[in-house]
């Protein structure tokens, strides 16, 4: 197995989305993410920086005219209070970058072995609507393309504590794409559409029942499937501070999931594409502690190192 050097994505226009007072999204999160990132040694230039998709590609996935009427700025009031945020332009603009830059770490994990997404894990999205805090979605976007580019299996796998359902329910009739998600069952959406896999885990699950559903469900999925890529959403949001994942994970369990599944993928030489997905809370510092474990881990499979004082 070839040592790899983790590639990384991230745009400032990540935290440039302007909420109301007391919004509950933590978009501050992305600048913080990549400033700790810096902190530990890191440079500018070692970050790819995402160009905007065209509108027009991401019919690949999503109706032209759920698609219009978000870049127009005529969808609906109710859709919008779906989606969670107020239409801007800003928020169309952010959209479409988020989504190339999930496609250019799936780029990059194809040449380096690993990509990183400071961004990501849109995975509410449907076909004709956006949903819970997710406008495009960008897993179903890359893995759709990367099926256009020649690959012939893709394996989604989801670890935000909230079920990919969005993801599922494009990928339905896609044989060539694999969806699996291992989440909170009593959690958003109430609705659940089935993945080829699913683990829906009780409230205040352990980290021992955690880490072993993970390891369990990914070993039989690549040995089943033998995916050419992995597109991994690492949420944070089953964390045991997050304010909607309602499991119990501690932290050392987070950098433990996120070392078991690069590990996985890259012992077996697959290339794994991941994105930060969700992590809820007021405290964006302590947040960005928790999405600074998927990196630290992949810098671990690289034989590299963050600098300690990140470190938890």
């Amino acid at each position: 197995m070839a040592k790899v050097i983790p590639g990384l994505v991230y745009h400032p226009c990540y935290s440039a989305l302007s909420l109301p007072e007391r919004h509950r999204y933590p978009i501050t999160k992305y600048q913080a993410l990549y400033q700790a990132l810096l902190s530990s040694g890191l440079y500018p230039e070692a970050f790819s920086v995402p160009e905007p998709v065209a509108a027009a590609e991401l019919t690949n996935i999503h109706d032209n005219g759920y698609i219009d009427s978000i870049c127009n700025g005529t969808i609906t009031a109710q859709a919008m209070r779906r989606i969670g945020f107020p239409w801007s332009q800003a928020l169309v603009d952010r959209s479409l970058v988020s989504v190339a830059g999930t496609r250019l770490a799936a780029e990059l994990a194809l040449s380096h072995g690993i990509g990183l997404h400071l961004s990501g894990g849109y995975h509410h999205a449907r076909r004709s609507e956006g949903a819970g805090f997710c406008v495009f979605n960008d897993l179903a976007f890359t893995a759709q393309s990367m099926l256009a580019r020649g690959l012939t299996k893709i394996l989604i796998f989801d670890l935000d504590v909230h079920q990919g359902d969005g993801t599922a329910g494009i990928f339905a009739a896609e044989p060539a794409i694999i969806t699996a998600s291992v989440h909170c069952e009593k959690n958003f959406p109430a609705r659940k559409i089935s993945s080829d896999w699913d683990i829906g885990l009780a409230k205040q699950c352990s980290d021992a029942e955690y880490l072993e559903a993970v390891s369990q469900s990914l070993e039989s999925l690549l040995n089943w499937h033998q995916p050419e890529l992995v597109l991994y959403d690492a949420g944070v949001d089953i964390h045991q501070q997050d304010e909607l994942g309602l499991l119990d994970i501690s932290t050392d369990a987070l950098y433990q999931r996120d070392l078991l599944v690069l590990s996985a993928c890259r012992s077996r030489d697959i290339p794994v594409a991941a994105v930060i997905g969700g992590g809820y809370q007021r405290d964006v510092a302590a947040l960005t502690q928790l999405h600074l474990q998927l990196f630290k881990a992949a810098f671990a499979v690289a034989g590299l190192a963050l600098r300690p004082e990140i470190e938890t």
